[in-house]
């Protein structure tokens, strides 16, 4: 599986496919050429950016993601493949037709990773889990006392020291550079989960009728911490409100685009993830119920 991901937000910029590579042609400058099947993700946000229908095309037939961005280079759309697997018909039968006992089974198994993987951020940084550890083994079948909201409250304010700190999707601060790292996280969770032969709008937990990639939500709960390890060192870098700039967005892409190493096996966060989208296609499946995460400790490769 292909791990490049790219950001064109700084200059205007035309696209096309020839003899199966991207062709990217910045004004003034020489072409730029890829194989299609090396991309795994790009980001078009600069508002100048064309491209041919012979791309978006290409890039699906290769199991890449393409991200339209908004005027303020947030991610606003997603195009994605799902002819990725042989029998993901059958498969999308079966996640229809989950019944609700299991659905809570794998929602307490994925609060339960989010829950670790937060403490074991704020251990690396703060040294203590401020007790999300512990936290994580009370949660129950569908997390009925919403103890990962409980944990939230917890976590923000334990992580950047601020009491007025509010994780908030339309705030400021440091919210624009958690929103672009957790799109692109939710973009290489949804190509997982069609690698895998399911369907990111069926989810377990999320289910918002406006929202075409639930299941992706789900899945990337445990991975969100990643994301928040480079927020949190932009913070540290740039201050308390780090722009959403060229140099954030590459740390961020950076970090997520580094090798980690679990229990020995290192590993690109593509795979880990897709490791994680397998096991939930085989507990979905009646072969498993134990879902696969991994304890990311960071990147090998972080920002300096």
């Amino acid at each position: 599986m292909s791990d490049r991901i790219l950001d064109i937000s700084e200059r205007p910029a035309r696209l096309s496919v020839r003899n199966g590579l991207l062709v990217i042609n910045f004004d003034g400058e020489e072409e730029h050429t890829l194989p299609l099947a090396d991309v795994a993700v790009l980001i078009a946000s600069h508002p100048r950016i064309s491209y041919t229908q012979a791309v978006l095309a290409g890039l699906a037939e290769a199991g890449a993601m393409f991200i339209a961005c908004n005027g303020k280079h947030m991610p606003a759309a997603m195009l994605l493949p799902l002819e990725t697997h042989s029998t993901q018909t059958e498969r999308f039968a079966r996640q229809a037709e989950l019944p609700l006992p299991a659905r809570k089974q794998l929602w307490r198994q994925i609060v339960q990773a989010k829950l670790r993987a937060q403490a074991d951020l704020l251990r690396e940084r703060m040294g203590q889990s401020y007790g999300l550890e512990n936290l994580a083994l009370k949660v129950r079948s569908g997390d009925p006392q919403n103890l990962e909201a409980h944990g939230a409250r917890i976590y923000w304010k334990a992580l950047f020291g601020e009491d007025d700190f509010r994780r908030n999707p339309e705030g400021e601060g440091l919210n624009p550079c958690l929103n672009y790292g957790y799109a692109v996280l939710r973009a290489v969770t949804a190509r997982a989960l069609c690698g895998a032969g399911l369907h990111p709008s069926l989810g377990i937990h999320h289910h918002n009728r406006y929202d075409a990639f639930c299941l992706a939500d789900d899945l990337m709960e445990p991975f969100r911490p990643l994301v928040d390890r480079v927020a949190a060192r932009l913070r540290d870098e740039r201050g308390p409100n780090p722009p959403l700039d060229q140099e954030s967005k590459r740390k961020i892409l950076e970090e997520l685009l580094g090798r980690f190493t679990v229990e020995g096996e290192c590993r690109m966060l593509f795979d880990w993830v897709s490791r994680s989208a397998s096991s939930l296609r085989a507990a979905i499946e009646g072969e498993r119920t134990k879902l696969f995460f991994p304890r990311i400790q960071g990147s090998d490769h972080a920002m300096p």
